[in-house]
C-alpha cells in the first residue's frame, strides 16, 4: 500500500487532505499489526479463553431465564466483550505513540489533527472486523449456528457501532496517562464494565440493586440486542431498558461518542509540541 499523493491539484482541497492524512495513519497502524500479528492474537486470547471457561467448564451450572442453552446465551455476550475490551488496547497504542514521540512528530507536520484521531479509530474498526470474524469461527467450531439474514448483519453492525464509541474512550485516557503501564490499569475499568452486565448472567438473576446497574450498563443493551438479532433470545427482563434493548444499543454508543470524541480531539489539540 502506498501513501496517497498530496502534490496533485486535488490536494489543495481541505477534505481531500484530511482524508489523505487519515488514510496514512490507518496504513501505518495496519502495517504494525501485519508485522506484529501477536498483538491480534493477544487481543483475541482472553475472549476465546472466556468462551471455553464459561461455556464449557461453568456452562452446566449457569441458568438462562426461560430455559435454553447457556452457550447460545453466552456467545453473543462474548462478541460484545471482545468489542468492550478493545478500548484498553486502543489506549495502550495511543499512549505508546505519545511517550515515544510519534504524536509530537505528527503535530510538527502539516497534518489535520482530526485526521490523526480519526485514523486511529478507522484502524481499530478494521481490527475489530477481524476479531469478530475469528470469534465467529470459534462459535462455529463449538457448534453454534446463529440465524443468518439481515438480523445477523444488523447484529454485527451494532457490535461495530459499540466498538466505534469505545474507541474514543480509549483514545482520550491514552492521551492523558503517562506511560503504557498506566494504560494497562484501565483493565480495572474494563473488568467491572463487562462483568456487571448481561454478558455472562441475565440481570434478573442478580440481586435487585446489582441487576438494575447491570441492565443500565451500555454493553448490556448491545448484548441483549445481539441475542435477539442472532436468533437466541434469552427472556429479557421487565424493566424499560431491557424491553428496549435494540433501541438503546443504538442510543448508548451515540451518547458515548458525543461525549468522548470531542474530548479526544480537544486533548490531542492541547498536547505540547
Amino acid at each position: 500500500m502506498s501513501a496517497l499523493d498530496l502534490t496533485g491539484p486535488a490536494a489543495h482541497g481541505r477534505t481531500y487532505r484530511v482524508l489523505a492524512d487519515c488514510w496514512n495513519i490507518v496504513r501505518r497502524g495496519l502495517t504494525h499489526y501485519r508485522r506484529q500479528p501477536v498483538n491480534i492474537a493477544w487481543q483475541l486470547g482472553f475472549p476465546i479463553l472466556s468462551v471455553l471457561l464459561y461455556g464449557c467448564v461453568f456452562g452446566s451450572a449457569m441458568k438462562v431465564p426461560g430455559g435454553g442453552n447457556y452457550q447460545d446465551f453466552l456467545m453473543p455476550g462474548m462478541f460484545v466483550m471482545t468489542m468492550a475490551f478493545g478500548f484498553v488496547n486502543t489506549a495502550t497504542v495511543v499512549v505508546h505513540d505519545s511517550t515515544k514521540g510519534v504524536i509530537d512528530r505528527f503535530r510538527s507536520m502539516p497534518m489535520a489533527s482530526s485526521a490523526v484521531v480519526a485514523g486511529r479509530g478507522v484502524t481499530d474498526l478494521v481490527v475489530a472486523c477481524a476479531e469478530l470474524a475469528i470469534m465467529m469461527l470459534t462459535a462455529l467450531a463449538m457448534g453454534r449456528r446463529p440465524d443468518g439474514g439481515w438480523g445477523f448483519l444488523a447484529a454485527f453492525g451494532l457490535l461495530l457501532w459499540l466498538r466505534f464509541a469505545l474507541i474514543w474512550i480509549g483514545v482520550w485516557p491514552g492521551l492523558l496517562v503517562p506511560d503504557p503501564e498506566a494504560a494497562g490499569g484501565l483493565f480495572a475499568v474494563a473488568f467491572p464494565l463487562t462483568m456487571i452486565s448481561s454478558i455472562f448472567v441475565a440481570p434478573q438473576l442478580m440481586p435487585d440493586w446489582l441487576g438494575w446497574v447491570a441492565a443500565w450498563n451500555p454493553v448490556s443493551s448491545t448484548a441483549a440486542a445481539a441475542r435477539d438479532l442472532f436468533g437466541t433470545p434469552a427472556g429479557g427482563g421487565d424493566s424499560w431498558i431491557e424491553q428496549h434493548a435494540l433501541l438503546m444499543a443504538g442510543v448508548w454508543p451515540l451518547v458515548l461518542t458525543a461525549v468522548f470524541l470531542p474530548l479526544a480531539v480537544r486533548r490531542f489539540q492541547r498536547l505540547s509540541r
